[in-house]
């Protein structure tokens, strides 16, 4: 069951030091996913530093997850990948990747996309924007409202995403998502691991809200 702070890696929200190095703070944080998101049209498909964020990964028992690109996600062999509206179909993806791997959709506010990603055959649905971003400032917002009404939906795993911060996730987690991503509100702060441990611990006052 994936549950817990899914981090979402960014060059423009590092701050000092390497990628990997910010992305290992947040995983002593408690990150239990990374997604390797990078949009230069000039990187190279496999470097040093996306191997070593794998190895990482590994390191601390987190899933591994590619941005948009099955290619890439087999052949580091990645945890799975992750699709958003323009990317290719859920069905040819679990043909390309091995059957074990974990492949997600973006769904945004669309309960139609929802309705038909579980049919694809989806692992995990993410929704959002939630709240004003910095990192995707002209999405469009998503209610909690609409969050319940997937939840009632589905079992599948939900990733809520879009301006979550430790001060406003805890409304999402409640609400029924497993996951809140994360690019700004934990990288974004100079004490990332701090951050990601303060996102991470909802998780927690959640399941003892359980309890």
């Amino acid at each position: 069951m994936m549950r817990g702070l899914y981090v979402i890696t960014s060059e423009q929200h590092v701050a000092s030091g390497s990628l990997p190095e910010v992305v290992e703070q947040a995983l002593i944080g408690g990150a239990a996913v990374v997604q390797y998101r990078d949009k230069r049209p000039s990187r190279p498909p496999v470097d040093d530093q996306l191997m070593e964020i794998h190895g990482l990964c590994r390191d601390y028992g987190a899933l591994m997850i590619i941005n948009d690109d099955v290619e890439l996600a087999r052949s580091v062999n990645a945890d799975g990948v992750h699709l958003g509206k323009d990317d290719m179909a859920v069905a040819h993806a679990r043909e390309y990747l091995r059957s074990n791997k974990v492949i997600g959709v973006s769904c945004y506010n669309d309960t139609q996309c929802v309705e038909s990603m579980i049919q694809s055959g989806a692992d995990y649905i993410a929704l959002g924007s939630f709240y004003s971003s910095a990192t995707k400032p002209q999405a469009t917002e998503v209610s909690i409202d609409t969050l319940k009404h997937v939840r009632q939906m589905t079992d599948l795993p939900l990733v809520a995403i879009g301006g979550i911060t430790a001060e406003n996730g805890s409304a999402l987690v409640e609400a029924g998502a497993d996951m809140l991503a994360v690019v700004n509100g934990v990288f974004g702060h100079e004490d990332i691991t701090g951050a990601a441990r303060d996102i991470s611990a909802l998780f927690l006052s959640q399941t003892n809200k359980e309890q």
